[in-house]
């Protein structure tokens, strides 16, 4: 039997600051980031989980303020000079991979210093402190435990729900409100979650040839491990 052949027709996610979903969760994060002439020397780290919305804030951020961003596993030392500009602004993402990546942890600590030598504002984010990334460089493990941080907390009912709307309306999948409110109530708080499952069922309603439904929901709700995939 032939299976129906699935293709990824989705939109990029919208990055802009009017897509962004404010929320209790999430107004810290945002008033920090609004104000960066108030960040100590003019650095910050976001810290969140994931899909709780960093890259989305990184995003925008980056382009109201003309700022370059690179992913922290991609960092050289070779590349640094080049990254950190004069009055410049900068966003490293996922920097608690830094730990895990040859030349990243020596990259980042030359950032640092430049960016401070060229009053270059510098926006860190990462899933975890900076205890948790495996640095090795003891002098670059010092400076990011002292680094000024903000965090994006856990999403109540509201947000996990304009989320869902959000990650369906962006894979043009058209859903009732009241399968987003199950949905709501059956899930854990947890945005990662949120994406993959509406990508699982995504993938399985094409497959089906068919809407997404509270059967098909409920299937991958009872079996994580096919929504993960």
């Amino acid at each position: 039997m032939s299976r129906q052949l699935t293709l990824d027709l989705t939109t990029p996610p919208a990055h802009s600051r009017a897509d962004f979903l404010p929320a209790a969760a999430n107004a810290a994060a945002m008033a920090a980031l609004d104000q960066p002439q108030g960040w100590p020397q003019g650095r910050m780290l976001l810290i969140g989980p994931e899909g709780a919305g960093k890259t989305h804030l990184a995003a925008f951020w980056a382009a109201e303020n003309g700022a370059r961003r690179v992913k922290a596993a991609a960092l050289r030392p070779e590349a640094a000079d080049h990254l950190a500009a004069e009055g410049g602004a900068l966003v490293i993402e996922d920097a608690d991979r830094a730990g895990r990546a040859a030349g990243a942890e020596q990259a980042l600590f030359h950032l640092w210093n430049l960016c401070g030598a060229r009053d270059c504002l510098l926006l860190l984010t990462a899933r975890h402190a900076p205890r948790d990334w495996g640095l090795v460089l003891p002098d670059l493990r010092s400076r990011m435990d002292a680094m000024p941080q903000v965090r994006l907390g856990p999403p109540d009912e509201a947000l996990m729900a304009a989320v869902l709307v959000k990650l369906f309306a962006d894979r043009q999948l058209a859903v009732s409100a009241g399968l987003i409110d199950w949905l709501v109530l059956r899930m854990d708080r947890d945005l990662g979650q949120a994406r993959r499952l509406v990508a699982a069922l995504d993938r399985a309603a094409m497959a089906q040839k068919g809407p997404v439904t509270r059967r098909l929901a409920a299937a991958l709700l009872d079996n994580p491990v096919r929504a993960d995939a």
